[in-house]
């Protein structure tokens, strides 16, 4: 199939103006992509064209599709969106359920049949739905049934959104699927066509829809797995992020397709289900967060996870006390990185080889980083500002004035405050809204965080900053603490000395509180703004 007569046009129309966009980089072999590119037909198709049809590409409940398998069922979707429900090439197409085989194969239809997806986290409610659906027109939804609550609400009263096909216990899309045929030839795609909408939230309330190319996707798998993880086809990926974010959809679907490996997509992964399915798939390659991390790094020992040969750890800044543990545990040492939904994935990391303590690693290749004042002035190594990134892919958003604040001089501007050393290591300091004020000195919200966590009674923590008449804001730490302890005035006393010890005293917490758990989104990223809400 080729592009028809009529295509749609709206994310492109919605576009911000080229002088807004960031400077593109692609400079490298392994980034020289054709103008007719297709991510699935990338991923997928080429696979079994070089012959890894009949390996295992998706594992999850009760399912095990090889690579044949899995295209099968892409196909059939395919021609379900096409042939009954009239999709062309430019809709937008919402996805919306848990990480299952299902999901994966909706997702990789949509790309296709050229479509672009739009992912929805399984935890979003109807505003939230219905307002990704308004921002970018969304015509069709393919959706988990016992996820169709709110995706009703939503769709009461939407303008666009009229076609929606559930799956799963109740849905219909199965039984849709077995009346088209198991052939689909992937649709003519540009290189530069939108292929997803990834949305973020902002300051405001109000997501902001970040475009991606089919060349980004391809991208994103050119870079991290090419230079730092480097898997094998023999790998069997797993973890806990969700596909609607794109360090899911990298980490657990795309690389694993691009390495013609094998990956576990399986639903409400807490640290002792992620041990037990690393056990039960013997998978050798695990994504998700610090938090995870450090709470499997306690039951490690209960399971044989013998199988696992890399740790890849993003989302949120990785202390180096939850390294130690991991690496104390499992022998392994974390595949560390920063990456976002603007620019898609992972653009700073370091492996094992390379990994220097208190750093998140150093620029991949492709990329170019620096950090700098706020007149976009490069600073010196060690003085911490904001990090300033550009390479093979960038911010575009969807009709939105706020790219004028992502994007600087061709410059991408992720919101983060950095230092850089002599050698080009990259250390994170903070989100620049999550630097503390107090009598006149910076603090890093981070830091005191990570010097709260060494000690043996806390379990977790989050630390704000809270307005105060003399200071202008004191430091405030959230503490969850270990099953085994009580809080009391005793340890406030105690872990305060002990943050005192470690780092500079003016950044200890002069406010403690004890509480059950915090506030985290589904990819397991610290809620901060809500605890300053609370404070």
């Amino acid at each position: 199939m080729t592009y028809s007569a009529h295509r749609d046009t709206f994310v492109l129309d919605n576009l911000p103006p080229p002088e807004d966009w960031p400077e593109f980089l692609f400079d490298r072999p392994e980034l020289q992509f054709p103008e007719k590119l297709n991510a699935t037909q990338e991923l997928l198709d080429k696979a079994i064209v070089e012959g890894h049809g009949d390996r295992p590409a998706i594992l999850g409940k009760n399912t095990h599709l090889s690579y044949s398998q899995l295209q099968a069922k892409v196909n059939r979707i395919a021609n379900v969106l096409v042939n009954d429900l009239g999709l062309v090439p430019g809709n937008r197409v919402l996805l919306r359920g848990g990480n299952t085989p299902m999901l994966a194969a909706c997702w990789l239809a949509v790309i296709k049949a050229g479509g672009v997806a739009v992912g929805t986290m399984p935890l979003l409610r109807a505003k939230e739905l219905k307002d990704a659906a308004r921002l970018a027109a969304v015509s069709h939804a393919l959706c988990d049934h016992a996820l169709a609550d709110e995706l009703e609400k939503a769709r009461e009263g939407s303008e666009h959104l009229q076609h929606v096909v559930y799956f799963g216990e109740g849905g219909s899309l199965e039984a849709a699927m077995q009346a088209q045929p198991d052939t689909f030839n992937a649709v003519e795609t540009a290189a530069n066509d939108p292929a997803l909408i990834g949305f973020t939230s902002g300051t405001t309330g109000v997501p902001k829809g970040t475009v991606h190319f089919h060349r980004d996707v391809m991208a994103m798998c050119e870079v991290f797995p090419r230079h730092c993880l480097k898997p094998e086809a023999s790998d069997v990926f797993i973890g806990t992020p969700p596909l609607a974010f794109t360090f899911g959809l990298g980490g657990l679907l795309c690389f694993p397709l691009w390495a013609r490996a094998s990956t576990v997509l399986l639903e409400k992964l807490n640290p002792e289900a992620l041990l037990q399915a690393i056990q039960d798939y013997r998978a050798t390659i695990c994504f998700t967060s610090p938090t995870a991390y450090r709470q499997m790094s306690m039951m490690v020992d209960r399971y044989d996870i013998s199988s696992l040969k890399k740790s890849v750890s993003a989302g949120e800044a990785l202390p180096d006390d939850t390294r130690r543990r991991w690496r104390e545990a499992t022998g392994i040492e974390i595949h560390d990185g920063i990456g976002g939904t603007e620019l898609i994935h992972i653009y700073i990391a370091s492996g094992p080889e390379d990994f220097r303590q208190g750093a998140i690693g150093k620029v991949l290749p492709g990329y170019v980083a620096q950090v700098v004042d706020d007149n976009m002035q490069p600073l010196p190594p060690g003085e911490a500002g904001m990090l300033a990134v550009k390479g093979p892919t960038g911010c575009r958003y969807l009709a939105d004035d706020r790219q004028k604040n992502y994007v600087r001089d061709g410059w991408n501007l992720p919101g983060d405050a950095f230092r850089m050393d002599e050698d080009g290591y990259f250390y994170y300091v903070a989100r620049v809204d999550d630097i503390i004020v107090t009598s006149g000195y910076n603090v890093s919200s981070p830091e005191v965080e990570w010097a709260l966590l060494a000690h043996p009674a806390v379990a977790e923590c989050g630390v704000v900053g809270v307005p105060d008449p003399d200071r202008g804001q004191i430091i405030r730490a959230f503490v969850v603490l270990k099953p085994e302890y009580q809080g009391s005035d005793a340890l406030v006393t105690e872990l305060q000395n002990f943050v005192k010890e470690s780092v500079a005293p003016y950044k200890y917490p002069r406010s403690i509180r004890f509480v059950d758990s915090l506030p985290r989104t589904e990819s397991g990223k610290l809620q901060r703004h809500r605890l300053k809400e609370e404070a």
